[in-house]
């Protein structure tokens, strides 16, 4: 049984894989030339639309009015992102918390803070092949559970969700790495994995190519883990403020944007990064693609408790993941802060909605 312990040194040692990932920028819509450019840490192998709210601002001009311009680089794993953070090779990351609060747990852990939450719980399922004798959670004990891989967000996520249900992640199922996107789906429907444990636009990709599944039913009681967040070095957070809010702000925008109008966010997003369209595919198609692979996601924008903003985090969520993992931090006030959300949240949500509904690409 393959097992995953993160600590601090084993993030540092991954830095040789960050150093070979592959990093892809955007191509640019507007002629203007933006004052920075901010590398955003992803951790995933390619791009693609998972994190279209970090990336269509460029072509909304959100960027550009906060006088940046993005290059989004995918480094492999949530492992390099936090090297990549760590060591100053990217600007911002993508924050995973099941694999930033060991290293918290054990007090090891740096100089990043979480700022922004850019999606919230819960974006996890379990699919089956259809009409298989798997009906419920509970049928998983003794099976096969198939991940993309060991360092991919499902796997911890789907090992805590068994364990607040009763049954041993470690003992009770054997958990094998089938890889991404629609070789997962090909690995369910031929039989290899007995379920798949997968997130969201994950699962958008496999509905994409027409492989048919089931989604079992959520469990009552889900803990609500699993959240997502931008995540900076405490020192750039202070000393680039501006930056750090105006990044956060398009994406704010940006998710803003998705909520109202998903088919014109697809379009913009295709604009940038026209490699993600299924080859061969017209234009309505690849919007299609997207769509499918957003739909999940898209309403995860938007905080699942009331009165929050975008981007508001509820550290509730940190503390009930480490209970599940008989873990305690006494300070989270390094680990995630809420002060620049207000400044964030700085826009005109109306007009936003008004530019989705009216936009053509």
């Amino acid at each position: 049984m393959t097992t995953l312990r993160l600590t601090r040194r084993h993030c540092l040692q991954a830095a040789g894989v960050f150093a070979a990932a592959l990093a892809l920028g955007p191509r640019s819509l507007s002629a203007q030339t933006a004052a920075r450019t901010v590398k955003l840490g992803v951790g995933l192998k390619s791009l693609n639309a998972s994190v279209i709210n970090l990336l269509i601002g460029e072509a909304l001009g959100y960027n550009a009015a906060e006088g940046f311009t993005v290059k989004g680089m995918a480094v492999g794993g949530n492992a390099n992102v936090q090297v990549a953070v760590d060591r100053g090779d990217v600007d911002i990351g993508i924050g995973v918390p099941s694999y930033a609060l060991p290293i918290l747990a054990k007090g090891e852990w740096g100089e990043a803070i979480n700022f922004y939450q850019y999606t919230y719980p819960y974006k996890w399922d379990v699919a089956v092949k259809p009409g298989a004798a798997i009906k419920a959670y509970t049928d998983l004990k003794g099976k096969n559970i198939g991940v993309s891989d060991f360092g991919g967000t499902e796997y911890p996520v789907t090992r805590n969700v068994l364990k607040n249900m009763g049954i041993d992640p470690d003992r009770d199922v054997k958990w094998t790495a089938v890889g991404s996107g629609v070789p997962a789906g090909v690995a369910l429907q031929r039989g290899a994995i007995d379920a798949l444990a997968y997130y969201d636009t994950g699962f958008g990709l496999i509905e994409g190519a027409g492989i048919p599944f089931d989604i079992l039913t959520r469990p009552t009681g889900l803990p609500m883990i699993g959240g997502q967040f931008l995540m900076a070095l405490r020192d750039r957070v202070k000393n680039e403020r501006a930056l750090m809010v105006g990044f956060g702000r398009a994406a704010a925008k940006s998710s803003a944007f998705l909520l109202a109008n998903p088919t014109a966010g697809a379009k913009a997003f295709l604009k940038l990064y026209p490699e993600t369209a299924p080859r061969g595919s017209s234009e309505e198609e690849a919007v299609k693609a997207v769509l499918v692979a957003i739909s999940r996601r898209v309403k995860l924008y938007q905080a699942p408790y009331d009165g929050y903003k975008f981007g508001q985090i509820n550290p509730d969520e940190f503390t009930t993941e480490m209970a599940l993992n008989g873990m305690e931090a006494k300070d989270l006030s390094r680990f995630y802060t809420n002060d620049l959300i207000a400044d964030i949240n700085a826009f005109d949500v109306a007009a936003i909605k008004a530019q989705a509904m009216a936009y053509n690409g």
